[in-house]
Parts: C-alpha cells; structure tokens; sequence
C-alpha cells in the first residue's frame, strides 16, 4: 500500500465534444474532467474523474478534495474508502493509486488486484437525444456498429426508438431514459422499446421513485443507473431492477467498483459497466470491471473530439486493454 512520502496534484482539463452529447437533463459540448496525479520517489500514478452536477459535483470542488487529501500523513486506498464518500474525487485518486503501486511493483494492476488478464470488450455506441428524424440519420451512420446505446427523454420516446431500429436494423439496442419516465407512460415506453428489440433499459424512473418498478411485469430487463452507487446502494434494487450500471465516477474508484461487482454478482444483478464522457485515462480501470459484463458502455473517447496520448486502442466498438504507457 501507498504510504508517504507522497505528494497528491489535480488539475482541471477540458476536452471538446464531436459535436453535442444531449440527455433528459441538458446538452455540453465539452467534457470537464480531473486528473489526480500521486508521486513517490520519481513515480508517478495517474487517475482521471469527472464530476456530475447530478450529485452536486464540480470540477473545482472535486479538484479541492483532491489537494485536501494531499495533506494527509499517509495514503492507502483502503483509508481512502473509509474518509473520503463515493464520488469522482475519490475515483481519480483510487485510480491513480493502483497506477503508482502497479508501475513501483513493475506489475500490471490486474496482477495486484488477483484478477485475470483483460482482453478486448465491445463497447455501446451513444446516440444522443433528439428528434426522431435525427436520431435516425444518427443511427443509421452508426448502423455498422453491434451495440447502440440510445438516449431518450419522455413525450415521444416510442417514436424515437422506432425511428433508430428502422436506421439501425441490425444493431443490439439498450436506451437509457436518465431518469427521464414517470409511472404513468413507463409502460407504455416499456412496451415500445420490448416491441423494438431493445435488450435492455436504464434508470427509466427517478432515483427515489422507482418502487413503482416493482409492481409490474418487466418485459425487458431494467437496470439501475442513478439509483445506483457504491456496494451499499445495491440491496434496495433486489425486486426493482434486473441490473445495475457500475460507474467509478458513482462507485469512487475501482477498489469499491471491484467489490460491488462481486455483491451485484452475489445478489444476481445483471452488470453493466458505463463511463461518463472523458479520454481514454478514465475508461482504462473501467475495462477490467468490465471483463465478461452484460453490457460495456465505455464509449467515452470515441464521443470526443480527439483523445489524450497515448489512448487506448479502439478497432469500432472492440476496446482493448490499456498499455502500461497510458494506465495500470
């Protein structure tokens, strides 16, 4: 483990988006993410984190816990689970910890965390909110693709995904709504989505209002998204979901992601494994949680106008695992 000395830096970067990246809650052009970077004894671990406004977070504010953490005695990740909450802050320094101990063990993180080597994921593809008509033009440039994942938003959902199966016949669809449905049209969505060939749907209902998934019959599976954070969250979705979408952003770093994993397999959730919009930096910790997962979202950079160098290695949707030069 990391103990001192040690010194703890962040700072902000901000990334163009290719184009616009639209949901229920709002549009951005540009992803703002934090780079924690720990040094010991001329090394260096890197971990990158973006903050959500859906849970109160910044850029700034995440960057300031990051330099508070920097004035500690000593620095372990387990010390970092118990004082530090669930959030980006804690996932950019968790990241950069397993960085730093795998590059002063010359060993690849994987080796330290006991798991198995990771080998290529295909990732979901995000076309964004729109119109029907452009959602479709959307879909159908991205019909080549085998994973699409489609934003909705509420009135007119079940056009939507119409108008993208018809683009995109051949194409495995999930949807994610972002909260975006209420009790009265989720079945009638549901069933638009079920009647569309749509294997999968995401935090359909608000966080807090989702008991309502309890009562129905679920034609396709519903996975947790807002409504799930760290390993704690995961007992309350038994009943309501079908799976949960893992986050190091929600979760606070791959040590907690890796241990809700194995209480999500426990409790027989399905796993999904997403990502925010950001560079390669933060998919790379993501893609071993991902391993043998129902569904890989971790199409970040491929939603960005360029990404960090050196990147990890996209072939299409077949994301390969880091090289010891970018993370790990």
């Amino acid at each position: 483990m990391t103990t001192v000395p040690f010194q703890l830096r962040a700072h902000i970067e901000r990334w163009p988006i290719a184009g616009r990246f639209t949901i229920s809650r709002g549009s951005k052009t540009e992803a703002a993410v934090v780079v924690a970077e720990i040094s010991r004894n001329g090394v260096t671990g890197r971990g990158e984190c973006v903050p959500y406004p859906r849970y109160g977070e910044t850029p700034d504010a995440a960057a300031d816990t990051i330099h508070s953490v920097g004035q500690w005695a000593t620095l372990t990740r387990e010390e970092l689970r118990e004082r530090v909450p669930p959030g980006a802050a804690r996932n950019a320094i968790d990241c950069a910890l397993w960085d730093l101990e795998a590059k002063e063990a010359k060993r690849r993180v994987w080796e330290l965390a006991d798991l198995p080597p990771p080998g290529p994921v295909t990732t979901a593809y995000t076309i964004s909110l729109s119109t029907p008509d452009d959602m479709a033009q959307a879909a159908s440039a991205a019909a080549h693709r085998p994973l699409l994942k489609v934003k909705l938003g509420g009135d007119g959902d079940d056009a939507r995904i119409a108008a993208v199966r018809r683009a995109a016949p051949a194409a495995t669809l999930i949807v994610d709504a972002n909260e975006a449905w209420s009790e009265a049209n989720l079945p009638r969505n549901l069933d638009a989505c079920a009647a569309a060939g749509v294997v999968l749907v995401e935090q359909p209902l608000p966080a807090g209002q989702d008991e309502a998934l309890a009562h129905i019959i679920r034609p396709i599976p519903v996975c947790a998204d807002e409504s799930a954070h760290a390993t704690a969250s995961l007992a309350a979705l038994v009943g309501r979901y079908d799976a949960v979408n893992i986050k190091l952003d929600k979760t606070g770093g791959l040590t907690e992601a890796l241990a809700m994993r194995r209480e999500a397999d426990r409790l027989g959730l399905r796993i999904m494994v997403g990502c925010m919009v950001a560079t390669s930096l933060a998919m790379a910790p993501a893609l071993l949680v991902a391993q043998g997962a129902f569904i890989v979202d971790l199409d970040g950079p491929l939603l960005l106008a360029k990404d960090r160098t050196p990147a990890l290695r996209y072939e299409g949707s077949i994301l390969h695992p880091p090289e010891v030069a970018l993370w790990g």
